[in-house]
């Protein structure tokens, strides 16, 4: 439906018959022979613009507008997935409440083992 709305103009330079540069959202770029017509009476080059409209106007349907068929496939395919997102279960962390036991002494420096 996005894409349905949306408009947006292609333009387009050519360069005798040849295409030189088209763009979508940004100016096209001219070639070298649109600045030498200023002394030359006759022109070569010839700019191209297209216009694609969007669409204006929607229309909203509702499930009653469908036919019996159509219900019935929409029906099937809402009911075919629904069992493909189920939530996960819970998952049981048997040490979480456990609390380590308290350091009487660096075990490390005792036993003098660094890493280096």
């Amino acid at each position: 439906m996005l894409f349905s709305t949306v408009s947006f103009t292609i333009e387009k330079h050519y360069c005798g018959d040849i295409l030189v540069d088209a763009s979508m959202f940004a100016e096209v770029e001219k070639c070298a022979m649109e600045s030498m017509e200023i002394l030359q009476k006759k022109s070569c080059c010839k700019d191209e613009i297209d216009v694609i409209q969007g669409q204006d106007e929607l229309k909203f349907s509702s499930f009653e507008d469908l036919d019996f068929e159509q219900q019935q496939f929409v029906a099937a395919f809402t009911f075919s997935y629904v069992g493909m997102f189920e939530s996960l279960t819970k998952q049981i962390i048997p040490h979480k409440d456990y609390s380590p036991p308290n350091l009487v002494a660096d075990i490390h420096v005792l036993d003098q083992v660094f890493i280096i």
